[in-house]
């Protein structure tokens, strides 16, 4: 090749770097939600700049409640005077107006607690931070059909939920989900846009999913199901705990990373993955994407024969596994990589490059994942609540089990109700973090 020609294809390949360099640093260069966000979701603007609602009541709704808070319409940053319990009821809090920051943070001690119930998040650009939802079972006959995941993306686009407390679901703790095919698509992208994208749950602990409750099928403690065709979706530094399976599940042609979780105590399966075939007539099975880097699986009392990673029903999965750590009750690193719970011909197939991690992912290695995970997990970690605290404790001594009902580790929380107003100059209200020196208030006892 002449000096000439050499020069020309130099310059042509430098060209196509800035070209891809170029929408990566104007990614960059947006604002991230809070310090440390992640995942594709980390740039949501959430409620920036929009007003201010005040939680100034426990009430279920009405004037000052919740529910009208993140019902409102329009950018809008949810904070709270009031601390305790809301009892919903009995339903579903759906949210379903987007650019919405629920800023559990916020709240005096002992934070803010929703029970009997669970959250739906059916919008676009929503950040929930800081908050426990302990569904229970509300004091539902077994199998009467009554069931609530704590949180629930719905077809949702750009959603954080981080550091928050999602226990006693009687469907799912933490899940993601929409249309598994709209009506009228014809192609992948088509089935993908009708359900979540973009989406990042972290810091969250996921715990002690109900197991023969109020939920229509019988068994279902289960942590977090990703719904098919989710696409983009991260799952890091989240604590679980005693959820018999779905510790986290990806259904058909979903695509994400699974990096740095702690797992302990699961029944039967850990991270698995399923497309079930009658759920697919009549269409093409897709492929999935798993990657699962860092993360930590331990044992527990419950814990029945199983892999790290499990694939279950009839399409393939594209995986990639790094760096993961699963030992037994007694430490020892006797459980496999790759389990199987299926007879028909699906291919795991082994990715051998590391695909890039999502955005403001500092990878850990497994060794230090534990330390880690329980030093940051939950809702208020620097003043978690007797619930949090039995079961991170639990965690690091190797009890605990799986549960049928709220009742057997001493039922729904009852804090006195609490009040402190909210001072905007406290705050940075761009991201919600507290400025230096703000005091959270006495440790709940």
């Amino acid at each position: 090749m002449s000096p000439i020609r050499r020069l020309s294809a130099w310059l042509t390949a430098l060209a196509c770097l800035l070209c891809l360099a170029a929408p990566l640093q104007a990614v960059a260069a947006e604002p991230l939600a809070f310090p440390g966000a992640q995942g594709w979701a980390a740039h949501t603007p959430g409620g920036r700049g929009g007003q201010i609602l005040r939680v100034t009541t426990l009430a279920a709704d009405g004037p000052g409640s919740f529910r009208a808070a993140v019902e409102a319409k329009g950018p809008r940053i949810v904070v709270f005077e009031v601390g305790g319990v809301i009892d919903l009821g009995v339903q579903t809090l759906r949210i379903t107006e987007p650019f919405l920051t629920i800023a559990g943070q916020t709240a005096p001690a002992p934070g803010i607690t929703l029970i009997r119930g669970g959250i739906d998040i059916a919008t676009h650009d929503v950040i929930v931070r800081h908050i426990r939802v302990r569904p229970g079972d509300a004091g539902k006959p077994l199998r009467s059909g009554v069931d609530f995941d704590a949180i629930s993306t719905v077809r949702a686009e750009n959603v954080i939920v981080d550091h928050c407390s999602l226990t006693w679901g009687t469907d799912e703790g933490l899940s993601s989900s929409g249309t598994r095919f709209i009506e009228g698509g014809r192609t992948l992208e088509d089935f993908r846009k009708g359900t979540s994208r973009r989406i990042t749950f972290s810091n969250n602990l996921i715990a002690e999913g109900l197991a023969y409750s109020s939920h229509g099928k019988g068994e279902h403690s289960k942590g977090t199901l990703v719904h098919d065709h989710v696409q983009d979706i991260l799952i890091t530094g989240n604590l679980y705990a005693h959820n018999y399976e779905r510790n986290p599940l990806f259904k058909g042609g979903v695509s994400g990373q699974v990096v740095n979780n702690l797992i302990y105590n699961p029944g039967t399966r850990a991270a698995h993955y399923n497309l079930i075939a009658e759920e697919w007539l009549g269409h093409d099975y897709a492929t999935g994407t798993m990657i699962l880097r860092g993360n930590v699986l331990r044992a527990g009392h419950d814990t029945k024969k199983l892999a790290l990673f499990m694939i279950g029903g009839s399409g393939d999965v594209d995986l990639y596994l790094d760096d993961n750590l699963a030992v037994d009750v007694i430490g020892e690193a006797t459980i496999p990589e790759i389990g199987r719970y299926t007879t028909a011909p699906v291919k795991v197939n082994r990715l051998k490059t590391p695909p890039a991690l999502p955005f403001g992912v500092a990878l850990l290695p497994s060794a230090q994942v534990q330390d880690s995970v329980i030093e940051k997990a939950g809702a208020t970690p620097w003043n978690r609540d007797p619930i949090d605290r039995r079961i991170v404790a639990d965690v690091v001594e190797g009890r605990g089990e799986i549960i049928d009902s709220q009742d057997e580790v001493g039922g729904y929380p009852q804090y006195a109700q609490t009040r402190k107003p909210f001072v905007e100059a406290d705050w940075n209200l761009d991201t919600m973090e507290p400025h230096a020196g703000y005091e959270r208030g006495e440790p709940l006892r």
